[in-house]
C-alpha cells in the first residue's frame, strides 16, 4: 500500500494526510530530543509507548467532555486525529516548581505551588519557544481574548483530569504542556486539545520516591527512558505486564 502524503515532520511525530477529509494520521517516532533538539537520540519503543499513552489520556478527556482532536488509534504507532488549526502557543500548566520555573524564580524543585500556574510560550524552535504574556498574544493576533479564556478553561480541566488519574497510580503530575487547535463547524469555531499528551510533554514523579518517569530521564541522563515510560504505562494498565520491558514494535 502506498504511503500517504506527508504533511509535516516534527521532532517526535510525522503527520500524514488522513483517509477522509478533515482527518490526519499522526505517526509517533522513536526520536528523543531535549534542549531545543541540541541533544538527540533514538529510543527503541518510545513511539509505541507515547501513542498508547496519548490515546489513553485523550480518550479519557473526550469521555468527560473535554474536546480533543483524537478519533481512534490505527496501530501501534499511528492514530487518526481531526485536522485543526493550531494556535501557535505551548500552554504549560505547573503544579510544582521544576525546570525553567525553578531556574527563573529560584524556587526549589518540587515546591508545591499555591495554585496551578498557566504559562504560554510562542511556538518557534528557532527562537527557543520563548515565554510570552497574554499581552503579546493579543497584540500579535495569535488568539483573541475569548480564545484565551477558553484556552485557560481547557488547560485547567485537563490539569484536574490528569492530576487525578496520575494520583490514583502513585504519580505526581508536576507540570505538562498541551497545544490547542481551532476547528470550524459551519460559522462556529471551537477550541480542542491537540498534539499529544504523553511523558514527553509532562513531568511525572513517583509520589513515594520522587523518581522521574518522564523526559527528564533523557534530559538528565537518569537511566532508561523506555523503562520510565513503560512504568507509567504499566501503572495505568495501558500495556500488559509482558510488554513492559520492551514493547512489541508493530506498524
Amino acid at each position: 500500500m502506498a504511503r500517504r502524503k506527508k504533511i509535516y515532520e516534527g521532532k517526535a511525530k510525522i503527520l500524514y494526510e488522513g483517509p477522509e477529509p478533515g482527518t490526519i494520521v499522526q505517526y509517533f517516532k522513536d526520536d528523543a530530543t531535549a534542549f531545543n533538539a541540541e541533544k538527540k537520540d533514538v529510543i527503541d519503543g518510545k513511539g509505541v509507548l507515547n501513542n498508547r499513552l496519548s490515546e489513553f489520556f485523550m480518550t479519557g478527556l473526550n469521555q468527560i467532555g473535554v474536546p480533543t482532536h483524537f478519533i481512534r488509534r490505527l496501530n501501534m504507532r499511528e492514530q487518526l486525529v481531526r485536522s485543526c488549526e493550531i494556535i501557535p502557543l505551548e500552554v504549560i500548566v505547573r503544579n510544582y516548581a521544576a525546570g525553567s520555573l525553578s531556574k527563573r524564580l529560584g524556587i526549589a524543585e518540587g515546591t508545591q505551588l499555591p495554585r496551578p500556574i498557566v504559562e504560554y510560550c510562542y511556538k518557534d524552535d528557532s527562537l527557543g519557544d520563548p515565554l510570552v504574556t497574554e499581552e503579546h498574544i493579543a497584540a500579535f493576533g495569535w488568539a483573541s481574548q475569548q480564545d484565551m479564556d477558553d484556552v485557560l478553561s481547557l488547560a485547567l480541566r485537563v490539569n484536574d483530569f490528569m492530576s487525578g488519574v496520575m494520583l490514583a497510580v502513585g504519580i505526581r503530575l508536576v507540570d505538562f504542556k498541551i497545544e490547542i487547535g481551532r476547528v470550524y463547524e459551519g460559522d462556529f469555531q471551537r477550541l480542542i486539545v491537540a498534539d499529544e499528551i504523553s511523558p514527553d510533554s509532562c513531568r511525572l514523579w513517583d509520589i513515594e520516591t520522587g523518581q522521574k518517569l518522564d523526559k527528564d530521564v533523557f534530559r538528565r541522563d537518569l537511566g532508561s527512558l523506555t523503562d520510565a515510560y513503560s512504568e507509567v504505562a504499566r501503572r495505568l494498565g495501558v500495556l500488559p505486564k509482558s510488554n513492559v520491558s520492551k514493547p512489541t514494535l508493530i506498524n
